[in-house]
């Protein structure tokens, strides 16, 4: 009974939190006062890291495209996710910045401390239902069934500070949600009135659910572009 009472106080803190992203970013979008990225299409970007994330199946992501059509029939220039680089980030162990290098660690012992703490992880599905918004992103809004993804947060959260492996876990924010970002800005936008029609109209949409049975360690650029990101791992999740 504790276990479920927990989850439904972290479900709807979930749910509030992404709506009141999405109230936040609408207002700030029709103001014009939303964050481009002047980075995403630069070739000298140097910024990279190694992260675990979560990719979802062909089927979600094939519902994620055809809401990313209706948003470029009202503006094509912003920066769109192609199915290859959709996830979800369970923990970025080192975040992106310029100089960092994979041969600058051992990447084995890192993959040796996640798979030690991989049982934290139990019948994890997650529902991608709906969109919300940041002032520079839009996001699918993922909710787990259960509260063992921020578990796994927690245990390599700890496992990795007891440890002396380079690591700059939560140096951004602490990471809590299972969103998964599709659109970056990185040009005004010229509609702003319909480009939010489109969000509006998505708000709601589910978009599917699946079982979470892998895991990926990668070593990353700040956008996870195929192109830029090394598997340095694939993990299956204990039954």
């Amino acid at each position: 009974m504790l276990s479920f009472v927990r989850y439904n106080i972290f479900s709807m803190d979930l749910a509030t939190h992404y709506d009141q992203l999405f109230t936040q970013s609408v207002k700030a979008i029709l103001n014009h006062n939303y964050v481009i990225d002047t980075q995403i299409d630069s070739e000298t970007d140097q910024r990279f890291g190694i992260t675990v994330l979560i990719r979802p199946p062909e089927f979600i992501k094939s519902k994620i495209q055809s809401f990313l059509n209706e948003l470029k029939k009202v503006d094509d220039l912003q920066y769109y996710y192609p199915n290859s680089d959709i996830h979800i980030t369970v923990l970025s162990i080192i975040s992106c910045y310029d100089g960092f290098n994979i041969n600058l660690i051992n990447p084995s012992e890192y993959i040796a401390i996640i798979q030690e703490n991989l049982t934290s992880l139990k019948n994890l599905e997650i529902s991608f239902n709906g969109i919300t918004a940041s002032n520079s992103t839009i996001m699918i809004q993922g909710f787990p069934s259960n509260d063992s993804l921020n578990s796994l947060r927690d245990a390599l959260r700890k496992a990795f500070q007891n440890s002396t492996l380079k690591q700059s876990i939560d140096s951004r924010y602490p990471l809590f949600t299972a969103h998964s970002s599709v659109c970056r800005f990185r040009k005004p936008i010229a509609k702003t009135q319909k480009f939010i029609d489109v969000l509006e109209d998505y708000r709601s949409i589910n978009f599917g659910k699946f079982e979470v049975s892998e895991l990926e360690l990668v070593y990353n650029d700040w956008y996870q572009k195929t192109e830029k990101t090394t598997l340095l791992h694939l993990f299956s999740v204990p039954k």
